[in-house]
């Protein structure tokens, strides 16, 4: 299951090869529920329940489950934080899952750190940074096949460099990190401010395809904020390839194109950056990194 902050996508994998997949969003938090236990045990009792239906009739027994969250989880599996829902601070995720899958082991990680893993094995590309744009910015990185720092040790927060001492404020606290810079929501914000009303999803989308000054240069300051994460990450690390996915991001191609395009003019004399491509699983790089957490992977 890939838990995200405004999206829930789940994928069972059958003994006869077949697939079942759903998913659902979380309903917006209610009142005081945003910022107590309510409204954490509204969200998993519904998540249980599409659980529930998705399994419903199969007779098979399930032999791993594996997770991909935004939150930051400690070593027992308990949420400690979730900007995006913080009404999940102090919830025993792992414990609540366990309850509801019985036998089954109960695998969660970086939702970040499992989208680069799955673009990994779909690429055939053993180190690669991956940064995937959507509600949020997570990302991670693969170096030599296996995650950066690696599953159970802490998470790879791309989201959270700072490129902007002086940017906008983000959800973690600080200032200027690339999230509050260059994710869906941030893009949006500042292509409302340029064209003076509210902008939605949809209207960007078309005022980018149709070279509208105002949208273009919008998403193009998203791609410059993006592309200056990237090469501080390949200026220390020295990735092969940069995949750029996310549901915005997929649903917007002309952005990996201005990261790329930007990218080559931050290279330094005689260290070429490494090419920028889309990654090839779109916005479902998290869910395949959860089937793989799920099947075992990274060992």
């Amino acid at each position: 299951m890939d838990v995200g902050g405004t999206k829930v996508a789940l994928r069972l994998e059958h003994d006869d090869l077949g697939i079942s997949e759903s998913s659902f969003r979380w309903p917006e938090p209610d009142g005081t529920d945003a910022m107590t236990s309510g409204g954490a045990t509204r969200d998993l009792d519904l998540l249980a329940r599409h659980i529930r239906e998705l399994c419903a009739g199969r007779p098979e027994r399930l032999t791993g489950v594996g997770v991909a969250m935004p939150a930051t989880l400690d070593a027992t599996g308990t949420v400690t934080a979730w900007p995006g829902r913080p009404s999940w601070a102090g919830v025993d995720l792992r414990g609540a899952l366990s309850a509801l899958f019985g036998h089954a082991e109960v695998r969660c990680a970086d939702d970040g750190d499992l989208a680069a893993l799955a673009e990994a094995h779909e690429a055939r590309c053993p180190d690669l940074l991956y940064l995937g744009v959507g509600t949020g910015i997570g990302g991670g990185i693969v170096l030599n096949g296996k995650p950066v720092p690696g599953v159970g040790r802490g998470s790879c927060e791309v989201g959270h460099l700072v490129v902007d001492r002086d940017g906008p404020p983000c959800d973690c606290g600080r200032r200027g990190c690339v999230q509050s810079a260059a994710s869906g929501p941030a893009t949006l914000r500042r292509a409302a401010r340029r064209r003076g009303e509210e902008v939605t999803f949809t209207a960007l989308r078309q005022a980018v395809r149709g070279g509208k000054p105002w949208a273009v240069a919008s998403l193009r300051e998203s791609g410059r904020a993006l592309a200056a994460a990237v090469t501080g990450v390949c200026e220390l690390l020295h990735p092969s390839l940069v995949l750029i996915g996310g549901g915005f991001a997929a649903a917007m191609p002309e952005l990996v194109a201005m990261v790329a395009e930007r990218t080559a003019e931050l290279g330094r004399p005689g260290h070429p950056p490494p090419p920028v491509r889309p990654a090839r699983l779109g916005g479902l790089s998290s869910l395949h990194g959860a089937v793989l957490l799920a099947r075992g992977l990274p060992d």
